[in-house]
Parts: structure tokens; sequence; C-alpha cells
């Protein structure tokens, strides 16, 4: 058994004996749909309904009490009023009951008062060894076993059949949605869980219970709020060690959607972008709502995801052909240069005026000459450029021989081992080919998005693979001698002078300064480095200098330079603020300028951000962020997604921008705050100056906030 996974709550999801506290007789109550559904869904253990009013309940003996029960229960699903259900809880642990599914509501979702109660009744069931699902909580349904403990109306609606598919969501509504647009499909799930406030065991955890089993193939999950990503990655782990793939929708993306979700649950908002590359980083593939959730669902069962790029579309249609290739090149997928062989073979087959070419035109002849399919996917087959194959069907019925297409297709998804997606508008003809086992969709659309997510998803699981080994190394990183200078000191912020100390001894690369404290220091400064400086005043207290006229550009005298100190030491003095000293840069010229940042973020460690540099890189927000530890590799991967890529790459004749020189400081500056988190709280290196590919690059101002001082003076 996995290490991470509690055995109390693998007992949830698989329990012989159920206890039913608050059972009624009427079914569309919280108390009595689950009872119902114990029984209308063949659970075979045993159902104890707790009702000391009742002898029976729906037609099963009612007990009045935990202690008259003949044998302790496994799991009890409680549905009584808050007030009672530390009452419950109490009997639960007194019994020996190994988890506790909370139904009750009016705790943490309430607000203040409903969180000290949950608060109180997590420590409770803590002390007594009791794992709580809840409160608040929709419930636990297991379709293999029949234990649905959940009082959902939808499986009233929409039957239940066993699959390799767990839905695990901290929302009720949010886990029928993708059961009911699943079983629409006729694809089966085996989980479905509704966490509710998650006050004890969280999304995530019920997530891994539900990914110990080797029949999961893939885990769909709804998030609110991320409490313990450390968890969420053993899931990832878990279900990637064997195929299986975790697709997820955390909802929140917006100011609105993040303000909603807090107050739906009570929960901590995590940093979108932040999580972002939590869920990249592991393998996980985030939706974009509901319908993204479940669309590729069959693919992924078909085949587990891998890289792929190259597409072959396939119609006899040719404006569905077109539609495709314009819907594929948007989500940038590549169509196959379908080989000479390929060609000449599609040219036998086909009448003269189909084309032969990707997208394949079948044209309505399809409808006359039935083999013509099949010997078209027999061409097909041939082809080791293709990756992925598209099948447009956009009308079908008498004269088409659907079944024998959808046998057809099947037998090449097969051969091939390649994912083959068929778009069909009729639900008859989609029956068909779902009939065969082929995944398949009502849009076109739907089903390029489907394929693009299997493929971008297979990619991911590779990275995330790869990255693991990079995950138990340790970096060697310097010691913090600018830090232990500064130790005797309470100023929140390093200045800027040791700040580029210690960024220099990280190993990026600095502009050429010294720290000047005296005129003359300054002269002979500028003739060191110049004979064209900047001098800039020096103070943990003025971190943006630009703002209150202490940063001199392009001094090429020494007058200039004696002139720029003194009138840095006298703004300073008015300011009323410590002057550490001036500094005194060699300045320097590149192509472009960039903007690095580092923060520690209580639940994801250690976050690294890379951008445009200047003064617009909040408005802009043309930025990539990672978790420490990544590579150079990581970095360039991502900076490849900025939106001003193709600018850095060199665009009309002009050389690409050194973006190793990026991506190295980026490494060093993530592995120097990661190794010194009780002392390096954030980092802001604003810029690094970077020149042609080959030329390298400088950090020319940079603030480092220390660790535990956030707050202790108001920056100027």
């Amino acid at each position: 058994m996995n290490s991470m996974l509690d055995p109390r709550l693998k007992t949830a999801f698989s329990p012989q004996r159920i206890a039913i506290v608050g059972a009624t007789e009427d079914r569309n109550k919280v108390g009595g749909r689950p009872l119902h559904y114990l029984q209308r869904f063949g659970f075979r253990g045993a159902i104890y309904p707790i009702n000391p009013k009742r002898e029976t309940v729906q037609g099963l003996r009612a007990y009045p009490s935990f202690d008259a029960l003949p044998e302790a229960p496994d799991v009890a699903i409680v549905a009584v009023g808050q007030e009672a259900v530390a009452g419950v809880i109490d009997q639960c642990a007194a019994r020996g009951v190994a988890a506790a599914i909370v139904m009750s509501s009016g705790f943490g979702e309430t607000g203040a008062a409903g969180m000290a109660l949950q608060q109180a009744l997590v420590a409770q069931a803590r002390r007594l060894g009791v794992r709580l699902v809840g409160p608040n909580a929709q419930g636990v349904a297991n379709f293999q076993t029949g234990a649905v403990m959940n009082f959902s109306t939808m499986f009233m609606e929409v039957a239940p059949q066993d699959g390799p598919v767990a839905i695990v969501s901290q929302s009720g509504a949010a886990s029928v949605m993708p059961y009911a647009m699943l079983r629409e499909r006729g694809v089966g799930v085996r989980y479905l869980v509704a966490s509710g406030n998650d006050a004890d065991a969280s999304v995530c955890e019920l997530a891994l219970a539900a990914a110990a089993d080797p029949d999961i193939r893939v885990v769909l999950m709804y998030i609110e709020s991320l409490g313990d990503p450390a968890m969420l990655a053993e899931v990832a782990r878990v279900a990637g060690a064997r195929g299986a793939a975790v697709i997820a929708l955390k909802s929140g993306r917006s100011a609105h959607g993040a303000k909603a979700a807090a107050s739906h649950t009570g929960a901590i908002v995590n940093d979108d972008v932040v999580v972002d590359a939590f869920l990249e980083r592991h393998g996980i593939w985030r939706a974009k709502d509901v319908h993204g959730l479940v669309n590729a669902v069959e693919l992924y069962l078909a085949a587990p995801p891998r890289p792929a790029e190259r597409l072959v579309v396939m119609s006899h249609s040719g404006a569905v052909g077109v539609l495709c290739a314009d819907a594929a090149e948007s989500l940038g997928l590549p169509l196959a240069e379908l080989g000479a062989p390929v060609v000449k073979a599609l040219a036998a087959i086909m009448p003269s005026f189909a084309t032969a070419q990707n997208p394949v035109d079948l044209t309505a002849s399809l409808m006359t000459k039935g083999g013509m399919y099949a010997d078209t996917l027999g061409a097909l087959a041939a082809d080791s450029q293709a990756d992925m194959f598209l099948v447009g069907v956009p009308v079908a019925g008498e004269g088409y021989d659907v079944p024998g297409m959808a046998r057809d297709t099947a037998r090449f998804a097969a051969s091939r081992g390649k994912p083959t997606a068929v778009s069909a508008p009729q639900a008859s003809v989609r029956d068909a080919f779902r009939a065969a086992g082929v995944p398949v969709f009502a849009h076109e659309t739907d089903a390029i998005d489907a394929l693009h997510q299997w493929s971008r998803h297979g990619a991911l699981l590779r990275q995330a693979a790869a990255r693991s080994a990079l995950a138990g190394a340790v970096a060697t990183v310097p010691a913090l001698p600018a830090m232990h200078a500064a130790a005797g000191s309470d100023e929140p912020l390093l200045s800027e002078a040791d700040s580029l100390a210690l960024i220099a001894e990280a190993g990026i690369p600095t502009v050429p300064y010294r720290l000047c404290r005296s005129a003359d220091e300054a002269v002979q400064a500028w003739r060191a480095l110049g004979p064209d400086v900047v001098v800039k005043a020096c103070s943990a207290r003025i971190p943006h200098k630009s703002e209150h006229g202490l940063v001199f550009v392009g001094l090429q005298t020494a007058e200039a330079v004696v002139d720029a100190w003194t009138r840095c030491t006298h703004k300073v003095a008015a300011m009323g603020v410590p002057l550490d000293g001036v500094i005194v840069a060699r300045r320097v010229r590149g192509r472009r300028e960039f903007a690095l940042g580092v923060r520690q973020d209580p639940l994801f460690g250690t976050v690294v951000m890379v951008s445009d540099g200047g003064k617009y890189v909040e408005a802009l927000r043309d930025f990539v962020v990672l978790l420490h530890p990544f590579c150079e590799a990581d970095v360039l991967a991502k900076l490849r997604s900025l939106r001003i890529a193709p600018v850095l790459a060199g665009v009309r004749g002009e050389n690409p921008v050194d973006l190793r020189v990026v991506a190295r400081a980026a490494v060093a500056l993530g592995a120097l705050a990661a190794a010194h988190p009780k002392a390096i709280a954030s980092v802001d290196l604003n810029p690094l100056i970077v020149g042609d590919e080959g030329q390298g690059g400088w950090a020319v101002d940079a603030v480092i906030e220390r660790a535990g001082m956030q707050g202790a003076h108001g920056h100027e």
C-alpha cells in the first residue's frame, strides 16, 4: 500500500458494514437517499440504519444506537443536525468505526462561527482516531460494489455503471455533472466522491484512495482550494506509474471566481499561476471547464496519453476536412505530410476527383463504394509520419454501411496503436462507433480538442517523468556572507550592493560595480570601470531608486560622478533614511532586458518568475512561472511560450537573444532561495540585461527580502 494512503480511507471506499445515523423512511431526504441507494444498487454488505424512533427503516431493521449494533461498522454515514454531530463521532470512536461521512451542514461553509465548530470537530475526530469525509459532504459512491453512500438525486435519473473512471470533487454539483456527461457517452464510473468542506480528508487524499485502485485509468478532480499539494503530487505519481491520467478542474481562475470559491467552502485561495505551474510539473492536465474535464476521457481509455504531433484527417466531405484542418492549426497540431507511396496508394483507391492528400476527401463515392473506406484506412496505416487520426462522418445512414465503418475503424485503431477519433453529428452514427469501442464526438472541434489534450498531456507526463530524478538532486549553493553581513540589522531588505554580492556568489553574472563611501572612492571606481558608468544611491530602505531621482546614467567625467555622488547623499539625507554608500557600476548594453523574481510559497515551495523586463512587467503580464527544482531546459521551454518568443528568436535578420544566460540565472536563483528558505523570503532581479546569443548578460539591479522580516519597515 502507498505510504501516504490512510487505510481507513481505503476502507471508506470499499466498506463491508455501513451504519446510517439519521436514517429515514423518506428516500428523498439526506438520511434516506443513501439507504435507498445501498439496496437499489446491490450492496451486499451489512446495512445498519440507526434511528431510535423506528423499528424498521425502508424495510430494514433499525437500531437505536451504535451500542445496539451486532458488529462494528466500517463506515458511518452521519445525517443528523449540526448540534448532534460531535456526539455521533464520540459513538463512532467507541465502536471502532474507521471513517465517518458527515453529510450534515452548518460548519465552515457558513462563516467564522461554523468554522470554529468545524475545527473543533476535526480535532475531536483526530484525537479519537476517526477519519472524516466532510462535513457538508454529498458523500462517497462505489458503483462496483454498490456502496453508494451519497445523497445526490443524479443516480435516480442516470443509472450508474462500473468503469475505469474516478470522479473526486469538493463540490456535489461538480461531481455529478461530469458523471452525467460520461454516462451519456456510455463511459462507466467506479468512484464518485463529493468531499464538501475537506475539513479532515482532503479532496487530494480521497483522490489518492481512488488512484490506488489498479483498475482506475482516469482520475477526474474538481478542486476549489488546493491545501495539500504534496498529496496531489502523490496522486499523479501513483496514477502515472501505471499509465493512468489525472485531469483537474481547478476553479477560481478569475478574481470573482476565486472569491466565490472561498465563500463556498471557507477555503484559502491559491495563486492561480502557481497552481498552473504545479499541475504542469506533475503531469496533471488542467481543464478549463466541466466539458474539458470529460471531453477526452474516451481517448484516454483507448490508449494512455503520449506525445504526438502530426494529424491525419479523413472524411467524405471536403468542407469537414477543411474545418478540421483549421481547428487543428489553431491549436498547433500540424497535419501530416503523407508520403509519396501512401499518396499513390490512395490515388489507386479513390475516384479521380477525390483528394489523395491530407485532409483526405473520400467524397460521396463512399456511399456507392463501401470497400473504399476500409481500403483507405489500410493505405493510411502504412504512413509512418502520422501520429493521430480523425475521421469526419458529417452524414451517414441509409446507403452507408455504418456498422462496417465502425468495425473497420476499430480494427484500424487497434492495429496502429495510435489514437483515432470520429466526429459525427448524428446520434445513431455515434452509437454505432461507440458500440465498436471507437472514441466518437458530436462536433469536429470537440474531437480536435480531445486529440490535442491527449497528445499534450502525454508530453506533460513525459516531462514529469524526466523531472523526477531532478527533484532528488541536491544543488550546490553558496554560503550567505552578504546575508550574514546584515544579520545584525533589522532591515527587511538587503541593500542593492549586498543583494548583487549574494546573487553573484550564486553564479549569476552581475554588472561590475563598486560600493563607494566617499566622492574620492566614486571617482576611483569611475576610472576603473568607466568611461561610461551609472551612479546610484545604495540604501536598504530605498529599493526603487529611480522613483526618487537617485539613478544617474551615462556619466563619463569625474565631475559628473562627483555631482551625482553629492546629489545622492543630499537627497537620501533629506529623506531621513540611512545611506550605505553610492554604487558606481559599469554601464552595460544588450539586446533585451529580463526580470526574474523569487518568492517562498507556503504550499508550493520556491517559486521563480521570469518575464520580459522593464517597468511594464505587471501591466503586460508576459511571464512564466517555475517551481524549484527545475533545469535550464525547463526554463528555455517556458520562454518559448512567451508572447515575445518570436522576437527573442530573432526576426528580420536579427540574431537570437542569449536565452541560455536567462535560463542559467533562473536555475541559480531558484537553487539559492530553495537552499535558504529561512533566510530569503523573496528576490527581485530586474533587469537582467542580455545580449545576442553567445554574448551573455549581466544582472544590473537586485533586491533581496529577508525571511521573517516582511513588514518590519515600510518600503520607500
